[in-house]
């Protein structure tokens, strides 16, 4: 007959080892913040989290640049695009959602606050041209090439 082990909520087999993950984690990576929780039992938890900088895309095709930035929940209102001494600079903010009195949270791992990413214009992109459109939780920014840069087609007569 097998038997089955209860495990009681008191008794945690793998927190030893997020202790030293989490340790870790603290030594390796600058930007960690701490942010304690109440767990199960009203006991506090400590944990780490990164500073947030959403993921990007950028890909480049015979008429420009494109940069697409992954921005779940963030509000258009929150979003600023600004491009000064050849730096094209996305920022914005992700607020973390009230706690309502009746919810408690256990682990917290999505990051939130104030993010920056910054990118080098090319030297072949146009200044002027550069639009930005935000859907879906999805930043999408344009940015032309110069006329001189893009690839042009010349005919070749044979004699």
């Amino acid at each position: 007959m097998n038997n089955l082990t209860r495990w009681e909520n008191r008794w945690k087999p793998f927190k030893e080892m997020e202790d030293l993950q989490t340790r870790l984690f603290g030594l390796l990576h600058r930007g960690y913040g701490r942010q304690s929780l109440r767990g199960e039992g009203d006991t506090e938890e400590s944990i780490s989290l990164t500073q947030w900088a959403p993921l990007v895309d950028v890909s480049e095709d015979d008429q420009g640049y494109a940069i697409k930035a992954e921005l779940p929940e963030v509000k258009k209102e929150d979003v600023r695009v600004t491009l000064e001494n050849g730096v094209l600079t996305l920022s914005g903010e992700r607020k973390f959602e009230q706690e309502e009195k009746d919810r408690r949270y256990h682990r917290v791992e999505r990051a939130y606050g104030t993010f920056t990413r910054s990118f080098t214009m090319p030297d072949d992109a146009e200044a002027d041209h550069v639009t930005a459109e935000f859907q879906d939780g999805v930043l999408n920014v344009r940015i032309a090439k110069s006329e001189k840069a893009r690839p042009r087609s010349i005919e070749v007569k044979v004699s």
